[in-house]
């Protein structure tokens, strides 16, 4: 769903700011009419999405949104047209619709004229935890062209930058038992078919080139059972403003569905806190560390791994000065704080939509031995989040971070944690 975000958001401003704009808001289609632009439906968009990794992708991203009785915003379908400069042009279509606060889904899929092109399916309900059970499942899959590795280790460098082309298959089941409204005891239940094979940047070694036929060069095939308890007191899963989440899991995994020499074993703790410092500014902070506790020829793509914008719970973990997967080994800490200001509210189409500014700093590293201390040799980095809000559903953002390898740029969907 990245740039999809702002594209609603612009053009929900478009009666206020005279602007194109991009995901945030909707236009009820019993409004549009073709003189019009500002009660359009369909509304033409510029499409820029960045990354430190796939470079600057530019197109045209046509928005439809609908809204329900409370002015939220219930569907937005929002194909594209692009052009990315490593692999060409190319089209995404995509779904994404909120039939309650309690149940989503979503619908999307593309193509480029070279290397990559994807599909993802995912439905979840029980969200707000009011029944007994909460459900969600998906199935995606995906072949990219810029995943970048640098070796192994904390001090990996730059100059041992490669990059891989990862083609995989995903399909998970998450199952949820609701003690209470706060109290979450849940399953997961992953299957992934990986293939990694020889990278296509030109400018780029291959990883294979240069590593070898390292653990998870080639197919891999991996099922990972998780249990997980949360404790969830946040006051909302989208925006929230005050409360906190806390997950711990253990799960196992193996590369051929049975326990063998191949299987590894995971634990680790999440932890997010929301504390609102007034009416407008809100102080969120992110802290993960996850260990493998036992590890035999372990796919170099399930290890610990921090850099990028997002956090994975049991996974990927935020470093936005750089990309993602910048920093690769078995056991990993990651820590975030940021003070979300709301700088500019106006109402769009009946829509509220909130501008935000987030300072953030934050850190992080990766560790082969069990007792490392997670807080020593920290990467260190500081940047500025720019968000659009339209709550109860969306939130888009630009992040600006800054390390010691330069500045990197982020965009997308939902808050980094």
């Amino acid at each position: 769903m990245r740039r999809v975000f702002w594209a609603a958001l612009i053009g929900a401003a478009w009666p206020i700011l005279g602007a194109q704009a991009q995901e945030a808001s909707k236009v009820p289609p019993e409004l549009g009419t073709a003189a019009n632009p500002v009660h359009e439906p369909i509304i033409p968009i510029p499409d820029i999405g960045t990354d430190p990794n796939s470079g600057t992708t530019v197109g045209l991203l046509p928005v439809w949104l609908s809204s329900n009785d409370k002015g939220q915003i219930s569907r937005i379908i929002a194909p594209d047209i692009l052009h990315n400069p490593y692999f060409g042009y190319g089209a995404d279509a995509r779904i994404f619709a909120y039939p309650s606060a309690d149940t989503q889904w979503s619908l999307t899929g593309g193509f480029k004229e070279r290397v990559e092109r994807g599909f993802d399916a995912e439905y979840e309900t029980g969200r707000l935890r009011e029944s007994e059970w909460s459900f969600s499942v998906g199935a995606q899959y995906s072949r990219i062209g810029t995943p970048r590795f640098y070796g192994f280790g904390n001090r990996s460098l730059t100059s041992d930058e490669t990059v891989y082309t990862d083609e995989r298959g995903r399909i998970e089941m998450l199952l949820g038992l609701n003690l209470t409204p706060a109290w979450q005891l849940r399953e997961t239940v992953r299957y992934l078919i990986v293939d990694v094979l020889p990278g296509q940047l030109s400018k780029v070694p291959s990883l294979q080139t240069r590593y070898g036929n390292i653990p998870g060069v080639g197919t891999s095939h991996s099922l990972l059972e998780r249990i997980s308890i949360s404790y969830d007191t946040r006051d909302d899963l989208t925006v929230p403003k005050h409360g906190v989440q806390v997950v711990a899991y253990a799960g196992i995994a193996s590369r051929a569905g049975v326990l063998n020499d191949n299987s590894y074993s995971e634990t680790g703790v999440d932890a997010r806190i929301f504390v609102p410092l007034g009416a407008d500014t809100v102080l969120a902070a992110h802290t993960a560390l996850r260990y493998l506790l036992s590890a035999h020829h372990v796919p170099f793509w399930a290890l610990s791994t921090i850099g990028g914008d997002r956090s994975e719970i049991g996974g990927v973990q935020p470093l936005r000065g750089y990309g993602a997967g910048r920093y690769y080994d078995r056991d990993s800490f990651s820590g975030t704080l940021e003070v979300r200001h709301n700088v500019f509210s106006f109402n769009a189409m009946a829509t509220h939509v909130d501008l935000e500014l987030a300072p953030f700093i934050d850190s992080g590293r990766v560790f082969s031995r069990a007792g490392t201390s997670p807080f020593s040799r920290l990467h260190t980095i500081g940047g500025l989040g720019i968000r659009g809000i339209a709550p109860p559903f969306v939130v888009g953002y630009v992040d600006l971070g800054y390390g010691t390898e330069g500045l990197a740029i982020f965009s997308g969907i939902n808050y980094p944690f």
